[in-house]
């Protein structure tokens, strides 16, 4: 759940100003004249009073004008996301929590267990470790969760199974700190809590060692967006506080991905004390966990990671036995991190003949900042994770087992499988095979099927690995002896590689492509092969099935000077393939094309012979109407006919969590949520449960459950009168340090693309539509707001990094996109053409819409530029350069694009399925119109009793004054009776003569 934060505080100020101003000049105003006009200038005191009342009453109507402005203009977007609220049903919450544990059942990897030590007999358990007490449940930022809905600790889970544990131990870790320090987006506290050595007595490990024979231990790691894990705890920058200030936690160049000195100094505890040790890691990241081998006291591991607000029950039933354990490693976990190939290219690198191109923005926090733009080189190519580790061992260059301690798609069980693989059926064009699994042992359980393919090299040619996950499957729940049949298909072109030297297409070359079942990326069980007798390439004549037109060059800029490592000479520029960059200057070439908002100029890329489309038609289209309508279907010009510039704009500025409404089609508000694991609605607070991370998802193996999961975010969805869901997140675990990691599922694309696209297709299949994230290349966290441009060759990009999302549109059917925050080359991402034009709606065929990640400016988003490149939606909720400002006829064509696609998914949403859905007022409004009323009323009270009192007052002096004439008549005849005496006499006489 996000936090509000202060660059929207002030955006929102900023878009008040006039309303503001108003209010400000008229209460002056009313002050000036209350004391300017006062018994010395105005002597009448009716007068006088009248205008007072009047100077005031005016104000008011002023006030209550520009209030009613605010709230019906700027802040009525904001207060109707905010007042809009829909909790979920019950059955629906039984239900999700229910499908959480089944996730986080099939996900928990049993990485090691000599012994047989698991599952547990005991039923007593020391559990060892702060983290304990404090587990990681998920990531944070967007992967946040709602503190509303009850969560399951681990503890609870260990005690749901039937364990017992030590209180003692649980109650020293929540003595010694209660709360796990904020790594949050805008700020980070990397503190790892963990008593030192000498806070451990003699008696607390005497007691420990009474209580049970066996010890847990628990590591836990915190991922989130906004930032990285950092890979020298003790860089600059870097908040963390030790837990014994006289011994660091961590020494120099030691990464937050290994065990910190009192983590240590508590497992040398432990195991010297215990002989059976279960260790636990809990966290998203692939973890260094070399150390297990110093220990063989140490007797199992497991990887749990985050399971979400109900997924530590899982936990407790594994170490139990009533579950059995059935996830697969979704990422390679190696003994030396900084051996990695990515390692020295992953992190913060500031361009240093940049200056020029600086911007200064209003951050998070609501301070300006000034930042000069970043980059990133992906220098690894193809070679991502496992596909590295696996072909540098056959091309020779490592030594496998003592690089990888845990392979990709690795995990024991408690029970023992066979998997038998079929002849090959290769014919027209599709590979077919049977994999029978058999349970041979004595334990009921779940296995995976895991099938890859390695294709022929050629020296210097394509790059292509010597391991490519192709096709997996879960079996069922087998019992002993039983057995059951998975069918495994695929294309020829599914194993073709990109091409963008030579044929500058996907090109299936002849050779023998072997074909493997697999217990992980690195052990096969049976192969079998086929042979590829004349290469096939797939261009414009002869496109791959998934390809609406057929991919070709579209990247050539993306290359930059990166030297990309290749498998030529059985890797002969690796060390300098994967080096630290040598230079951070710009090429001057790719200096002249970089764009931010100081020289992005619209005016200069209007097109002279654009005419203005036809706006304000009155041709009597609903929205509803285009409901199953092709994207092309005439009547969509006819109902884009009737929009007017401000229509289009509302549309395009403001989707920030949702859709504005558009009357005259009858296009009505909607609500988007956000949330990797969840439904979060970031203005009402209401979230659904937190489910297991997309890790989790992704150890599960499972396609099944994607789907179901897929479902359940569609069924709450509905609850919450939500239309579409910012998820899931296709990005690639390109390293370990990535702090989203958490809401990315693995290192391998296949993975992604697999369980993303049924993710989607379950969303859809309720009627929701999901926003496939993040478009393209956000791998990492640092600097992604700071002009961040990514290199990266066109093989790469194609085989490792869209493979997914192609998979999401192409098969899940999505509808909707958020592009990313970084650049591509010298980009903004969301107005990269090629990415957004060319290959998503050209060559993939997508139609929908493409939303920004959220817009907070930084220098370098602005309206105008994303619409004419493809990116139609600004996932803003304030006024700041979401709004088109060039209203030129290229520019007004790019809005009506823009509009087309967002209205062509909101309509296929559930919103539409019954017909024109009908527009309720929200409350807030009617309470409104209520109170204006009120107030009119009170303001003619006012009004009435303002001019009854000066007419009273007026009357008052009337009478006052011929009172006071009479009573100087009266003195005055007190004064001179004969004057009185005359006076009949002089009168008469000015009558004329008598008779």
């Amino acid at each position: 759940m996000l936090n509000i934060n202060l660059s929207d505080v002030v955006a929102v100020l900023k878009s008040l100003i006039p309303q503001l101003t108003v209010i400000g000049v008229f209460l002056i105003l009313a002050l000036l004249i209350t004391i300017t006009v006062n018994k010395h200038t105005v002597k009448n005191v009716a007068n006088r009073k009248m205008i007072h009342s009047q100077s005031w009453l005016v104000t008011f109507v002023a006030v209550v004008v520009a209030l009613a402005t605010m709230l019906l203009g700027p802040l009525s977007n904001l207060i109707t996301k905010s007042t809009s609220k829909h909790e979920l049903q019950p059955a629906t919450v039984t239900a999700a929590r229910n499908l959480a544990k089944n996730i986080q059942r099939e996900s928990i990897t049993l990485l090691q267990n000599t012994d047989h030590a698991l599952p547990l007999e005991e039923q007593k358990v020391n559990v060892f470790g702060w983290a304990s007490t404090n587990p990681v449940y998920g990531g944070t930022g967007s992967g946040s969760m709602s503190a509303d809905n009850p969560t399951t600790s681990l503890l609870d889970g260990l005690h749901q199974s039937g364990l017992k544990t030590n209180t003692e131990l649980s109650d020293f870790y929540r003595h010694y700190r209660a709360d796990r320090p904020t790594v949050g987006m805008f700020a980070q506290d990397w503190t790892l809590p963990e008593p030192d050595a000498t806070k451990y007595t003699k008696k607390l490990i005497d007691d420990a060692a009474h209580f049970s024979d066996t010890a847990i231990v628990v590591i836990g790691r915190v991922g989130g967006e906004g930032a990285d894990l950092p890979i020298n705890m003790k860089a600059k920058g870097i908040t963390y506080h030790d837990n014994d200030k006289s011994t660091p936690d961590f020494k120099n160049g030691q990464s937050f991905l290994e065990l910190s000195k009192p983590e240590q100094d508590m497992i040398a505890k432990v195991t010297g004390t215990f002989n059976k040790v279960v260790l636990v890691y809990n966290g998203a990241n692939a973890f260094n966990l070399n150390f297990v081998g110093q220990y063989p006291q140490i007797k199992s591991v497991l990887w749990c990671p985050p399971p979400g607000q109900a997924g530590f029950t899982a936990l407790g039933e594994v170490i139990k036995g009533t579950t059995n354990p059935s996830g697969r490693t979704s990422d390679t976990f190696v003994r030396d991190l900084s051996a990695t190939p990515t390692y020295h290219n992953f992190g913060s690198f500031t361009y240093t003949n940049m200056d020029d191109h600086q911007a200064t923005y209003t951050g998070f926090t609501g301070k300006p900042q000034t930042v000069t733009p970043t980059f990133v080189n992906y220098n690894e190519g193809i070679y991502v994770g496992y596909r590295f580790w696996e072909t540098a061992a056959k091309e020779g260059l490592i030594n496998y087992d003592q690089m990888v301690q845990y392979p990709f798609g690795y995990g024991l069980s408690y029970t023992s499988f066979t998997q038998h693989m079929s002849p090959i059926k290769h014919d027209n064009g599709k590979i077919s095979f049977d994999v029978t699994v058999t349970n041979e042992g004595a334990t009921s359980g779940r296995d995976a099927v895991e099938v890859y393919f390695d294709p022929p090299y050629t020296d210097g040619g394509i790059e292509k690995a010597s391991a490519n996950l192709i096709s997996f499957k879960k079996t069922k729940v087998l019992k002993p002896g039983e057995s059951q049949t998975i069918p495994i298909s695929f294309k020829d072109e599914d194993m073709a590689s990109y091409d963008a030297n030579q044929e500058r297409a996907y090109v299936l070359d002849q050779g023998n492509y072997e074909i493997s079942i697999r217990s992980d990326s690195h052990r096969p069980i049976m192969s079998d092969a086929i042979t590829i007798n004349k290469s096939v390439i797939y261009n414009q004549s002869n496109p791959r099935s998934v390809d609406k037109v057929a991919a070709t060059n579209h990247f050539g800029d993306l290359k930059g000077n990166v030297i990309y490592l290749s498998r030529a000479g059985h890797f002969a520029n690796y060390a300098e393939a994967t080096a630290a960059p040598k230079s951070t200057d710009m090429p001057e070439q790719a200096k002249a094309r970089f764009l931010n908002n100081d020289n992005y100029h619209p005016k200069k890329l209007d097109k002279a012979d654009d005419a203005m489309p036809t706006m304000g038609a009155r041709n009597g289209i609903r929205l509803y109407q285009l409901r199953n309508k092709s994207y092309d279907d005439p009547m969509w010009e006819k109902l884009l006919d009737q929009l007017s510039v401000k229509d289009m704009d509302n549309l395009i500025a403001m989707s920030g969590y949702g859709t504005q409404p558009v009357k005259g089609i009858g296009k009505i508000e909607l609500t988007d949520a956000d949330g990797p694991a969840a439904l979060n609605n970031n203005f009402t607070k209401v979230g659904s449960l937190g489910f297991p991370s997309s890790t989790s998802m992704a150890c599960t193996w499972n396609p099944d459950l994607a789907s179901e999961y897929g479902k359940m975010i569609g069924t709450m969805a509905h609850d919450m009168d939500v239309s579409g869901w910012y998820a899931p997140a296709f990005n690639i675990h390109r390293s370990a340090f990535a702090g989203r990691n958490f809401e990315y599922f693995s290192e391998d694309p296949q993975i992604n693309a697999v369980l993303g696209s049924n993710e989607v297709a379950g969303a859809k299949s309720k009627g929701v539509y999901s926003f496939m994230k993040h478009f393209a290349l956000n791998e990492q966290e640092t600097n992604r707001l700071n002009m961040l441009a990514t290199w990266i060759n066109e093989q790469t990009i194609r085989e490792i990094y869209l493979k997914p999302f192609q998979t999401a549109v192409v098969k899940g059917g999505a509808q909707a996109a958020m592009s990313s925050l970084n650049y591509i080359g010298t980009t903004y991402a969301g107005a990269y053409a090629p990415l957004m034009k060319d290959v998503l709606r050209g060559e993939w065929g997508f139609r929908g819409m493409v939303l920004t990640d959220y817009f907070g400016v930084y220098g370098y988003q602005n309206a105008d530029q994303l619409i004419r490149n493809g990116n139609d939606a600004m996932l803003a909720t304030t006024d700041v350069t979401n709004h088109v400002k060039d209203k030129s006829a290229t520019s007004v064509k790019a809005m009506r694009q823009a509009s087309h696609n967002i209205l062509y998914t909101v309509v296929h949403g559930y919103k539409y399925a019954n017909g024109d859905p009908k527009v309720q007022t929200p409350a807030w409004q009617i309470a409104l119109y209520v109170a204006l009323v009120v107030l009119a009323l009170i303001f003619l009270a006012l009004e009435y009793l303002a001019f009854r009192r000066f007419k009273a007052r007026r009357s008052a002096v009337n009478v006052g004054t011929l009172s006071d004439l009479a009573d100087d008549a009266r003195q005055t005849r007190a004064q001179d009776p004969a004057s009185m005496e005359s006076t009949p006499s002089e009168n008469s006489s000015d009558q004329g003569p008598t008779a």
